[in-house]
């Protein structure tokens, strides 16, 4: 892999990972964890969208896009981890 790759997955990585946690309201991770979950989001969303019938188009773009929703997928899991291990609220 050259620089250049490694520069371009990591400025992909940061920015659906910042579109994600925009998305999903959560704030304070930092932009390591942007990176982490925005390439951990295109791993799954490569995997993901053929699955269900859907291409990205190519390009820069599209790379985001398909990064961007298997981040949210993947913060929308660590959400309802969450919310099972606090447990019942109000009771």
């Amino acid at each position: 892999m050259s620089i250049e790759s490694l520069l371009i997955l990591l400025l992909v990585g940061a920015i659906a990972g910042w579109l994600a946690t925009v998305i999903m309201g959560q704030w304070g991770f930092g932009l390591v964890f942007n990176i982490i979950i925005g390439i951990a989001g295109g791993f799954l969303g490569t995997w993901l969208l053929p699955k269900l019938g859907i291409s990205d188009g190519g390009g820069i773009l599209g790379a985001i896009l398909v990064s961007t929703l298997g981040a949210v997928v993947i913060l929308a899991v660590i959400v309802v981890i969450q919310r099972i291990a606090s447990g019942p609220r109000g009771r």
